[in-house]
């Protein structure tokens, strides 16, 4: 991929997906991570893998190189070693079988880059920086993870509740004054604990 294609944000649904990491170090056992997070079944394959890795529940450990072509059984692909050889050749054959691949910290052998994220129960915010800094990206991650705090898994609570109050109730919530009410100081009351009080001023914006 050169390095300054515009990108399309995506959010993958990979849960019982097969994917493949090619690397066992540290950096490698951040991308076996994020997989597990998604639910995905995964795969790592390196001839030498560390311990936050092996000990990993639901990982299949492969001790062992690359073998040329073998990401076509995936649906998805991550490289994170330090030969640029290998991570050609995962490319190379990512893009003759149709899979998609990553290689951390080499872009240019990359069919797509994994931003910064943040979770707080089912919400997720990410930061990208399209590969030009993946420390940029951390930086600003730690700025939006301070800010997400556990109130707005709470507020989420509140605002699918009052959604599904409004559609039972056969009232249109597109257009409705969603904006109005986020902006009302609602997330003060919850992380106040006055949970009632930001269900009312909820109902009364809805």
């Amino acid at each position: 991929m050169p390095v300054d294609s515009p990108q399309y944000p995506v959010n993958l649904i990979l849960a019982g997906q097969r994917c493949l990491v090619v690397g066992g170090g540290r950096v490698a056992a951040g991308k076996v991570a994020g997989l597990l997070a998604a639910q995905a079944v995964v795969v790592v394959v390196a001839p030498e893998v560390v311990a936050g890795i092996a000990d990993l529940e639901g990982v299949s450990v492969q001790r062992r190189r690359y073998r040329p072509g073998e990401v076509g059984d995936y649906r998805l692909a991550i490289t994170a070693t330090d030969d640029p050889a290998v991570n050609r050749q995962v490319r190379l054959d990512g893009e003759a079988s149709g899979v998609w691949v990553n290689s951390a910290d080499d872009p240019a052998n990359c069919s797509f880059t994994l931003p910064a994220v943040v979770r707080q129960g089912p919400i997720m915010v990410t930061v990208a920086t399209g590969g030009h800094s993946p420390a940029l990206a951390t930086w600003l991650r730690r700025h939006v993870e301070r800010e997400l705090d556990e109130s707005y898994a709470l507020l989420l609570d509140l605002l699918a509740e009052r959604r599904a109050e409004l559609q039972q109730a056969g009232i249109p919530t597109e257009g409705a004054s969603w904006q109005e009410a986020l902006d009302s100081g609602i997330i003060d009351l919850v992380r106040t604990g006055q949970i009632d009080r930001a269900r009312e001023r909820l109902q009364a914006c809805l």
